[in-house]
Parts: structure tokens; C-alpha cells; sequence
């Protein structure tokens, strides 16, 4: 159960983009996510690439989604780092949430 938790603690992410049209352009602005979304995004994510995997059934691989998220590796772990790094890239965008 440790593994787990810890896996879905590192895959949670703690900002994400949401496109904003504001005088007819769009704009990917930073938000912070919460706590119920960071819960169904990092479930989510888990299981999205548990299903990429190459394993022969999906109880392995999600298994082994779980082992390498508490290892902070795998899919599921660059898809967080990948919406950090989208999110602090429109940081100059942030005066547009409200």
C-alpha cells in the first residue's frame, strides 16, 4: 500500500495550462489544480500508460506503472514533469487567470 501512495504522490501534478480566450486569441494559462483533480489526473495517468505498456496483462502492467511511479520513472511520471514544464513555459500568462 506504501508503494502505491507513494506513486500517486509523485505522479500528481501541481499546475496544469487551460487555454483562455481573451480578445480573440488563445492563451494557455497556468492554474493551479485541485485537490480532487490532482487526484483523478495522477489515477488517470497511471492507468493511461499501464495500457502503453508491453507487459502480456494489464494487472502487470499496471503493477509495474505503480513500481516505477514510486521510483519516480515511467510514463505516468513524465506526463507530470511534461505539465510542469508546459505551465512554467506560460508563466508570462498567469495575469490572465482570475
Amino acid at each position: 500500500m506504501e508503494v502505491f501512495l507513494a506513486a500517486v504522490e509523485n505522479v500528481t501534478p501541481q499546475l496544469e495550462v487551460r487555454t483562455r480566450r481573451i480578445g480573440g486569441t488563445n492563451y494557455q494559462v497556468p492554474t493551479e489544480v485541485s485537490a480532487r483533480r490532482k487526484q483523478t489526473l495522477s489515477l488517470r495517468w497511471l492507468v493511461q500508460y499501464a495500457r502503453l505498456r508491453n507487459e502480456k496483462t494489464m494487472d502487470v502492467r499496471l503493477a509495474n506503472e505503480i513500481i516505477d511511479a514510486s521510483n519516480k520513472t515511467g510514463g505516468a511520471i513524465k506526463k507530470r514533469e511534461d505539465t510542469h514544464k508546459m505551465a512554467e513555459a506560460n508563466r508570462a500568462f498567469a495575469h490572465f487567470r482570475w
